[in-house]
């Protein structure tokens, strides 16, 4: 069952080794590193050397920066040793771990940074300096921050108006990129890409004479507060052929109105003078950027943690991974050879490579070699190798899947008409089976919102199906994968259109003949459990709920949010506190007499999100209507249940609780 298998993150190639984040369900969610020669599993000589924990015991690798973390671990080389440096969840600092060549650890880990009231994340190895550079978050500000790799406290570098994240440094090391946003946008919605010189030459690739300052920092892409046009920005990568003078810039940037592809050509040659205006002088305007692949897909994801990645460098082709209508590829992009500043340069081409999966993240690459995260209908999620010459590939997934591959439903695309008859998208999943007007159906509503339903086999939604049930996974208005303007349909319209986009996605699936309109149950966690209980508040589609850590008291939220959504709901709902009457009309906790539906919650106590004071008193206040109520509290467990234990109880309390109430037999 998914709760008791291990998430993968992160996965990192460092000279023939591959390395990942290995989250433990059994352990509470413990974190470690694991590492292994690439291709180990299964080729050569490699063959039947198991990966190795290189942190065990109470080692926990985690970053809490933003409040959602990501980035806990940096790996690189300096000198020829292998270095990795991580951010310990129990005192919240950097540690500096040493490893050999095969990948096993040299030492214990060292100590970088003292305890204090910060958080680390989103990292890289500075290998000419001998430092970690990386993200502080301090008295409430991101800060870009360098560690030395012998110990020390933190020498700022550059201080961010307000968030930052996503640092990369050019080949050479001349040149720092990184993302910037300002509240009270998310970086999905605004956010900027500077670029900054540690000296103004240094490119004989030696690191003699590179500066250990971070100079002439300036935005060269995106939009701030101020722009006229809303436009993201998304993971910046260095790229230099072989016998490139000058390495280039890309960065996925939707101002055409999806997350595409953009390149500044031989962004590492400039300068000092390039980047900062004359004394007096308003900024020239940035350096021309060229659209490398432009396209109706999605070349990123929502920036809620750090350390995503969706592209790759492996010294001499660009590789990616792209969302078409909420199905995922795995490609490699190539363009002309023509004069890389050519007035119009020619597109570049988009290869797919026949994989069978359809779902893809956490892209790294190295000397012809490729690793990531991969899942299909009916392959677990796990990690992908792969020759780019020759197209060989293996793929070793967390754990074997318990399902035979005739036990498992497969995702159908179904698209509907959802709010303001808008065409809207669904994962369709059917009762192992088949589907009957008397199937009950579950609908699923995403977390975030800003996020989306993807298709790699999910256990969690073969429980259901495996009990006879059919299951709606909703790409919601508000939802990615789908360009800016579906995502932008949530605007000032969270609680309705993903209310409303539930209710008719069911609908539709009951007019197919594939359910029963008594029989229709809906679920989500956060920002999903909200769904829910919209759904159940305003409309009277749905027989039954079940809702994990849900928000159910807008005006709450607002009191209680942490700094990195601080002002989400400014674009969601509305301006606060002007628009305070509209926060109180969405509010399910305020109009819980209009739920007449049996309602299910799941708390976890130390939720510093989603306080726990929000599910007990809707609980109360749906009681107090004689609606059937059941709620189970978790200590321990905060926003997003960590313990396999947990997470497997969850499902089954929630099935046991649908089955009383729509009368179903055990399965």
């Amino acid at each position: 069952m998914e709760g008791r298998i291990p998430s993968l993150l992160e996965p990192k190639l460092l000279a023939g080794q591959l390395y990942w984040l290995e989250q433990r369900p059994d352990q509470q969610g413990r974190t470690t590193l694991m590492g292994r020669p690439f291709g180990a599993e299964t080729a050569g000589a490699a063959a039947h050397l198991p990966a190795e924990e290189l942190t065990p015991g109470a080692w926990n690798l985690r970053s809490r920066i933003h409040g959602y973390g990501g980035g806990a671990c940096a790996l690189g080389q300096v000198a020829g040793q292998a270095i990795a440096v991580f951010v310990d969840d129990r005192d919240r600092c950097l540690w500096r771990l040493d490893l050999g060549p095969a990948g096993a650890a040299l030492n214990e880990p060292i100590q970088l940074t003292r305890p204090a009231a910060r958080a680390f994340g989103g990292g890289l190895i500075d290998p000419w300096r001998q430092r970690w550079i990386g993200v502080e978050e301090v008295d409430g500000r991101d800060q870009l921050v360098a560690v030395s790799l012998l110990g020390g406290e933190p020498v700022t570098l550059h201080q961010a108006a307000d968030f930052c994240g996503y640092p990369t440094l050019s080949p050479r090391g001349s040149h720092l990129a990184w993302v910037e946003w300002q509240q009270p946008h998310l970086p999905w919605e605004r956010s900027q890409l500077w670029l900054g010189c540690f000296a103004a030459a240094g490119a004989d690739g030696t690191g003699e004479g590179l500066g250990e300052e971070l100079t002439a920092c300036r935005p060269v892409a995106g939009s701030d507060n101020t722009s006229r046009q809303a436009i993201s920005v998304f993971q910046p990568l260095w790229t230099a052929a072989p016998g490139a003078l000058a390495a280039d810039l890309l960065v996925a940037c939707d101002r055409n109105g999806w997350w595409n592809l953009e390149r500044l050509v031989a962004a590492e040659a400039l300068q000092m003078a390039d980047l900062v205006q004359p004394l007096g002088e308003v900024f020239a305007p940035p350096p021309a950027w060229q659209p490398l692949l432009p396209m109706e897909a999605e070349f990123a994801t929502p920036q809620w943690v750090l350390g995503l990645s969706t592209t790759a460098w492996d010294g001499s082709q660009l590789l990616a991974a792209a969302c078409f209508e909420g199905s995922w590829q795995l490609g490699r992009i190539s363009w002309p050879s023509a004069p890389a500043l050519a007035p119009s340069p020619q597109p570049a081409s988009w290869i797919p490579f026949d994989l069978p999966f359809n779902d893809f993240s956490g892209l790294c690459a190295e000397n012809g070699v490729l690793a990531c995260l991969a899942s299909a209908a009916t392959s677990p999620a796990g990690l992908l190798e792969l020759e780019l010459a020759g197209g060989q590939w293996r793929h070793s997934p967390a754990a074997a899947s318990p399902l035979a591959a005739e036990a498992i439903s497969r995702p159908e695309p179904l698209w509907f008409a959802g709010y303001g008859g808008a065409p809207t998208h669904a994962w369709y999943y059917p009762p192992i089976g088949g589907a009957t007007p008397a199937s009950p159906l579950l609908v699923k509503g995403h977390s975030g919102p800003t996020a989306m339903a993807r298709c790699g086999l999910n256990l969690a939604i073969q429980f259901w199906t495996s009990r006879g049930w059919g299951v709606l996974d909703v790409n919601y208005g508000g939802s990615t994968g789908f360009g800016r303007a579906y995502r932008q349909r949530l605007d000032r319209h969270w609680g309705l259109v993903d209310s409303a986009d539930c209710a008719a996605a069911a609908l539709a699936v009951v007019a197919a003949g594939n359910a029963s309109a008594q029989r229709l149950a809906i679920e989500g966690g956060s920002a999903g459990g909200f769904t829910v209980l919209s759904a159940l508040c305003f409309s009277d589609v749905f027989r039954a709920g079940a809702c994990r850590y849900a928000v159910s008291d807008l005006e709450g939220l607002v009191a209680d949010g942490h700094r990195f959504e601080a002002h989400y709901l400014d674009s969601l709902v509305g301006p606060w506190p002007e628009q305070r009457a509209t926060y109180q009309a969405r509010s399910p906790l305020l109009h819980a007499e209009r739920i007449s539906a049996p309602v299910i919650f799941f708390q976890g106590l130390d939720d510093q999100v989603v306080p726990p004071a929000q599910t007990d008193s809707m609980a109360e206040a749906l009681r107090s209507q004689g609606v059937p109520v059941e709620v189970h509290r978790f200590a321990g467990e905060g926003h997003g249940f960590r313990s396999g234990a947990v997470r497997v109880a969850v499902l089954e309390a929630t099935e046991a609780f649908f089955r009383h109430h729509f009368t179903l037999g055990c399965p």
